[in-house]
């Protein structure tokens, strides 16, 4: 006799439910038993699909670094369109949404999590590491088309652009910045 309604994407359902948890009450608050009554299923559907609530949060840590890799692609390929400064603010505000923003304090504060992400492979902190890369790879694409200083030093402006947006958009119970703040972060760091 079924127990309960099937899943039709478990992953992604607990996955999203999982980012609800995150954003109403924190890092904290984020359980097997949170995610699953948020997802309006039985605890054991999280446990059939993942060894444990670790590898839940390594999976869903790893499906959010690979979304930053398809918004690295659309940002390298808009070297030479635009504005230099205007492509980063955008590039830093969709970045730091209030999910990517929750992430980075989740892997933070949970020992286990960052133990399973380095299992896999995953190096420094998820969600930044994988953002200081794009924003390099864009910096090298507009430093070769000449609209940033040949000497400008990518191996610092990323990490400086990535941890000072980071700062920006890090207050979970706030609002997000206005763009104008995120534009002379930029402007500040860059000077195209």
């Amino acid at each position: 006799m079924p127990t309960g309604t099937a899943l039709r994407d478990a992953r992604e359902q607990l996955f999203d439910a999982a980012e609800r948890v995150l954003l109403r009450d924190g890092a904290s608050a984020l359980t097997s038993r949170a995610v699953t009554t948020e997802a309006g299923c039985a605890k054991g559907v999280l446990h059939r699909h993942f060894a444990d609530f670790d590898a839940f949060l390594a999976d869903l840590v790893m499906d959010r670094i690979a979304r930053i890799d398809n918004q690295a692609e659309a940002l390298r390929d808009s070297a030479g369109t635009g504005t230099v400064t205007d492509n980063l603010t955008g590039a830093l505000t969709e970045l730091f949404g209030p999910v990517a923003v929750a992430i980075v304090a989740l892997v933070t504060s949970r020992d286990g999590l960052r133990a399973r992400l380095r299992q896999a492979g995953v190096a420094g902190i998820p969600i930044m590491t994988e953002a200081t890369a794009m924003i390099a790879s864009y910096l090298v694409a507009e430093r070769e088309l000449g609209r940033i200083a040949p000497a400008a030093d990518i191996n610092t402006l990323a990490p400086t652009l990535v941890g000072a947006g980071h700062l920006l958009f890090a207050d979970r119970n706030g609002t997000p910045p206005e763009t104008e703040a995120v534009r002379k972060v930029v402007t500040t760091v860059v000077r195209p």
